[in-house]
């Protein structure tokens, strides 16, 4: 089977989780993409959010990273998924989807940056509730199970302040 790198960034800021409806997939999920030649996934998944969203984002470390001095370490994700896909290019496929958890740089306490048309921040609320949100085509559709978790998990790190 064909497998593809990606990266994915849940991006998380003042209780809130920002997703769009991914026509091909036909699902809420987070920004994201495919590593490029010479990407590591942290550039890959900076680069992704920039180009969806617009936002600067920063990686929230997950982990604490071994004191290594002789080798650059790139941060590790907070998992790594395995997600089978199809389309009319490759066929099935899977993606080996590294989910990196982001916050904007430039946010202000109690406001939520300015998203492009088409996006969403979706509320902690709604997210443990798996609300159904407005997709494109008129049904009332909630984010799949992966981006609900990811997402609440994402807010968690946040807000208790251990993500730098």
């Amino acid at each position: 089977m064909i497998r593809h790198f990606t990266s994915t960034g849940i991006v998380v800021a003042n209780g809130a989780s920002l997703v769009h409806w991914h026509q091909k997939v036909q699902a809420w999920l987070a920004p994201g993409g495919h590593v490029e030649p010479n990407e590591d996934p942290v550039q890959a998944t900076l680069r992704e959010v920039q180009e969806e969203t617009g936002l600067d984002v920063r990686i929230m470390p997950t982990s604490v990273a071994p004191d290594i001095s002789n080798l650059e370490q790139v941060t590790p994700p907070f998992t790594v998924m395995i997600e089978d896909v199809f389309d009319q290019t490759h066929g099935e496929h899977q993606h080996i989807d590294f989910i990196y958890f982001t916050t904007p740089l430039a946010v202000s306490t109690g406001d939520l940056p300015a998203i492009p048309e088409g996006w969403l921040w979706v509320s902690r609320e709604q997210l443990c509730n798996a609300a159904r949100l407005p997709a494109p085509h008129g049904e009332l559709v909630a984010p799949p199970d992966d981006v609900l978790k990811l997402s609440i998990a994402a807010l968690d790190l946040l807000e208790t302040g251990k993500d730098s």
